[in-house]
C-alpha cells in the first residue's frame, strides 16, 4: 500500500529556524505519481512552504499518530492556487473522500459568510523515487 492509498499522512514542514511542524492531512494521489491535498490559503503549512519546499511525509491516523515502524519519505512541496493541478487535486479528493469532501467544502463556504473563510489552495508533493 502506497502513501496515496492512506486516508491521512503526517505532513511535516519546517519553520525558518529549522523547527519541524507536523500536521495530519487527507492525501490523494495524482496520475503522474505526485501526492497532494487541499488546505486553507493562509494556513501555517502554506506560509512555511513559502520559504522552504522541504517536507517529510508518513502514514498516520486522524490525530497524527504514526504506527511503529512506519516509513518516512522526504521530498518537496509546492502550493497551487489555480489551474489544472488544483482541479486535479479537487477531483481526486472528491473521488476518494466523497461526502466528507463535500461537507468540508460546505463548511468552508459557511465560514466565508461570517468573514472567517478564506481561499483554499492545493499542495503538491513530489517524492524522489516514487511513482
Amino acid at each position: 500500500m502506497g502513501l496515496s492509498d492512506e486516508k491521512y499522512i503526517l505532513f511535516t514542514t519546517y519553520k525558518r529556524d529549522g523547527t519541524a511542524v507536523a500536521t495530519p492531512v487527507w492525501v490523494v494521489g495524482l496520475a503522474d505519481g505526485r501526492l497532494g491535498f487541499i488546505t486553507g490559503g493562509t494556513s501555517g503549512k502554506v506560509k512555511r512552504l513559502a520559504h522552504t519546499p522541504r517536507v517529510v511525509v508518513q502514514p498516520c491516523d486522524m490525530r497524527g499518530r504514526v504506527a511503529a515502524g512506519a516509513a518516512t519519505a522526504e521530498g518537496t512541496a509546492a502550493v497551487v492556487t489555480e489551474g489544472p493541478d488544483l482541479a486535479a487535486l479537487e477531483a481526486a479528493r472528491k473521488a476518494k473522500y466523497g461526502f466528507q469532501a463535500t461537507l468540508t467544502e460546505l463548511m468552508t463556504k459557511v465560514r466565508g459568510l461570517f468573514g472567517r473563510g478564506g481561499t483554499t489552495c492545493g499542495v503538491l508533493i513530489e517524492l524522489p523515487g516514487a511513482g
